[in-house]
């Protein structure tokens, strides 16, 4: 199959933290079940596309997917909610410029979904914007990471803070939070090499965001990094895990409190083949998983944890056998 690539690398997994951060309160009761996954036929969807930003708003208890790059090349900018059943498109009195690849994770201490980047039509946007469940806002903060798409984000629910890390098109390896206010670049002594595309969420079990792959520039990695490693909220911490996914970047993440596992999906390996298997991280290894039911091989999807249903939701994507993108929504749980 061909695979259709843009020139910029695919977008950074947008991962998302459950409903507050919190750590599960059911993970037994759940246990006498596994997880699925569980094609869904909403009566509306937004239309086919890869790289959106998606994440669960805790406040209006839905999950909000904005912009990316459509099968007709152009950069969108619309903005639709997820409410566990069906999709709806929002009309904001103001909206962020269409993109592709943008950060965006939900703040709960503002109560309010955070949107930073992305790609537009030339070049990458260095501006932040807040989804209050009606609208869009711009913010001026004082300080702001440089211009960049496909970084990883997290809500670090220990700190209180966003927390985002690397990004293209300067692959980076820098480190930034946002307090609600303004961002503010740290200074780890230890940290992941550069790259892009990395999947993360916020592990509420350990109270840590953890970060998997990407396309990186890791001197001896031979390609895509398949390092997994911890954020506490001062520094980033390489795990050694007895079992790990293989390397890709542009997978998807999200922490699923029904289980206490942050469950990683979908990407590409550094030879351009789109993957579909499915690992859990339980804050010490890796598990693969193996469903009856998986969506198909894909890269540059969008997911978020869905806390009203307890699943993870999953829209989008590149490629299907037509080298175009999924417009198809599955659940995790």
């Amino acid at each position: 199959m061909k695979v259709k690539k843009i020139v910029i690398a695919g977008a950074g997994a947008l991962a998302t933290c459950g409903a507050l951060g919190m750590a599960p309160a059911a993970v037994q009761a759940s246990s006498a079940s596994a997880p699925a996954w569980t094609q869904k036929a909403p009566a509306t969807s937004p239309p086919a596309r890869e790289q959106a930003a998606m994440a669960y708003d805790a406040t209006t208890r839905t999950a909000v997917l904005f912009g990316g790059f459509g099968n007709t090349g152009s950069r969108l900018g619309d903005t639709w909610t997820w409410n566990g059943t069906t999709w709806t498109e929002q009309h904001p009195a103001t909206s962020p410029p269409g993109r592709f690849g943008a950060a965006m994770a939900y703040d709960a201490a503002t109560r309010t979904v955070v949107l930073f980047g992305g790609f537009g039509s030339i070049s990458p946007f260095a501006d932040t914007w807040t989804w209050n469940g009606t609208t869009w806002k711009m913010l001026h903060p004082a300080v702001s990471p440089p211009a960049r798409s496909n970084a990883a984000v997290a809500y670090d629910a220990a700190t209180g803070k966003i927390v985002l890390f690397g990004g293209c098109c300067d692959v980076t390896s820098d480190t930034w939070t946002w307090n609600g206010t303004t961002w503010k670049m740290l200074h780890p002594k230890v940290h992941p090499c550069a790259r892009t595309n990395a999947s993360m969420a916020y592990d509420a079990a350990t109270r840590t965001a953890v970060l998997f792959g990407g396309s990186g520039h890791c001197s001896g990695a031979g390609g895509d990094p398949d390092d997994t490693w911890t954020w506490n909220g001062r520094q980033w911490r390489q795990q050694a895990p007895a079992t790990s996914p293989p390397a890709r970047d542009s997978a998807v993440m999200a922490y699923d409190a029904a289980t206490g596992t942050a469950v990683l999906f979908s990407g590409e390996n550094g030879l351009g083949s789109l993957l579909g298997d499915t690992w859990t991280w339980d804050g010490t290894t890796w598990t693969q998983q193996h469903p009856a039911t998986s969506p198909p091989a894909r890269v540059r999807a969008a997911m978020a944890y869905d806390a009203a249903t307890r699943t993870a939701v999953l829209f989008s994507g590149c490629c299907d056998s037509s080298s175009n993108d999924f417009a198809d929504t599955w659940t995790w749980g």
